[in-house]
């Protein structure tokens, strides 16, 4: 938190995650975003995500790459490998009967 100021951490010490403050995202949520965007000023005309968080996940970003991009692997995974490996977790895409 001394490194990034606005960036807290939650959740057990071994489950950790980082997020920035004010957004109510976690920083591998926040890039994410920002790769779907494509650009920070695009994402921040049509959000109320602020330029300010969004450097700063940048900034965590550059500093633990392999995190943020673990939490995103697994945040992109396809839904059948879900329903594979969680067979009675009844996963659904949203807006689909799928």
């Amino acid at each position: 938190m001394r490194r990034f100021p606005g960036i807290a951490f939650r959740g057990e010490d071994a489950m950790r995650e980082a997020w920035v403050i004010g957004t109510g995202l976690d920083v591998w949520e926040l890039i994410e975003m920002l790769q779907d965007y494509g650009s920070a000023e695009r994402l921040v005309a049509e959000t109320e995500i602020h330029e300010r968080a969004v450097d700063l996940a940048r900034a965590y970003q550059a500093a633990y790459p392999e995190e943020i991009d673990r939490a995103i692997a697994e945040n992109r995974r396809p839904l059948a490998e879900l329903r594979e490996l969680y067979p009675f977790a009844g996963f659904t895409l949203a807006g689909t009967d799928e």
